[in-house]
């Protein structure tokens, strides 16, 4: 714990103007040509979650127990979408991202966490503008989910502190062994289907039901399906586990960082 406080707790807040910086210029460069500018980063995921209920709705009415109207499904599908989305974008581009400024980390010297933290910032402010639509949509569908939000900020820890871990760690990992980059990829498409988003873990018989439960992003994406989609307060039993396995994975990953840290830029 020492080593966190001393040492990357130290360089996130050196360089906290940098990191607020580089995720407004990764925002303003996105969209700098544009006509309508910054107003993408709402029309975006407004439309992404558009298209869910709009075009899921009519293709799979399925009725959902606790969940009425005809877009029953899409409300269920949106509200482990945005869970699941927040998850892979921090994951997938810690994966990669000391490789991909390789070149960066060779030329300049600073503390190589800000570019996890720049990331980690631009994910948060993508996930905050889904869920914001989401509510947009959810109302004009004519379903309100705003009585136990006062989990949310719970559930978005669980999320980051999962995707940081085992993004963070295998990210340094791939540093050293290129191959876990390739092996990642596909493990988190199967790491999507074997999570209940397309589908709810009561479809599942009794006994894969507890083999799913092995995965910790199961209990996070039914903590917000059970806020977001069944208006009602998550199980406090399944976010333990999700929350152990966060916190452990994020141990390991700022473990693994420190090893490998002064080593990178010779690797790279």
């Amino acid at each position: 714990m020492t080593m966190i406080r001393g040492n990357i707790i130290n360089d996130i807040f050196k360089y906290r103007n940098f990191i607020i910086s580089a995720i407004k210029v990764e925002f303003y460069s996105k969209y700098k040509r544009s006509k309508m500018g910054m107003l993408w980063m709402v029309i975006h995921p407004f439309m992404q979650v558009l298209v869910y209920a709009l075009v899921l709705s009519a293709i799979l009415q399925a009725k959902l127990p606790g969940i009425g109207g005809q877009y029953a499904y899409a409300i269920y599908l949106m509200s482990g979408i945005v869970a699941w989305t927040m998850f892979s974008d921090i994951f997938s581009r810690l994966l990669t991202v000391f490789i991909d400024n390789g070149n960066l980390l060779k030329k300049v010297h600073f503390p190589r966490i800000v570019l996890p933290m720049i990331i980690i910032g631009v994910a948060i402010v993508n996930f905050l503008l889904m869920l914001i639509s989401m509510f947009i949509i959810f109302a004009v569908l004519g379903h309100v989910s705003i009585e136990y939000l006062f989990w949310m900020p719970v559930l978005i820890f669980v999320t980051l502190i999962n995707a940081i871990g085992f993004g963070l760690f295998f990210g340094v990992l791939n540093i050293f062994v290129r191959d876990i980059g390739q092996i990642m990829t596909i493990v988190l498409q199967f790491w999507f289907w074997l999570t209940p988003i397309v589908y709810s873990i009561d479809m599942l018989p009794a006994s894969y039901q507890q083999i799913f439960t092995l995965n910790p992003m199961t209990g996070v994406v039914m903590g917000y399906q059970s806020i977001l989609a069944y208006n009602s307060s998550p199980d406090i039993n399944i976010l333990i586990y999700p929350l152990i396995t966060g916190l452990t994975m994020f141990f390991l990953a700022i473990f693994v960082y420190n090893k490998g840290n002064h080593e990178m830029a010779d690797v790279l």
